[in-house]
């Protein structure tokens, strides 16, 4: 059975940083990991992804303020999130397949 474990979101200040880790187990190979996020009465959007080859896809709207990449271990990612603004506030999801983590919020607020 996959499971991701997700963490490192929280309350940051407009400007801030931030860095979502997620771990995936069950797995015995490694695949595509991708960042989506959730903003109240809004529709589940992609925020990044990135292949085994650690080739990266960016939402429009993060470009240049996020950086996806993978850890060390086996099926790990990260989300480096800088210059956060408010429009930054959603639940953030990882995915791997079709398994989806649990969500971190990240609120971006003074």
């Amino acid at each position: 059975q996959v499971q991701l474990v997700e963490s490192g979101g929280g309350l940051v200040q407009p400007g801030g940083s931030l860095r979502l880790s997620c771990t995936a187990s069950g797995l015995t190979g490694n695949y595509a990991m991708s960042w989506y996020r959730q903003a109240p009465g809004k529709q589940r959007e992609l925020v990044a992804s990135i292949t085994t080859a650690s080739s990266t896809n960016y939402a429009d709207s993060v470009k240049g303020r996020f950086t996806i990449s993978r850890g060390n271990a086996k099926n790990t990612v990260y989300l480096q999130m800088n210059s956060l603004k408010s429009e930054d506030t959603a639940v953030y999801y990882c995915k791997i397949l079709s398994t989806w983590g649990q969500g971190t919020q990240v609120t971006v607020s003074s």
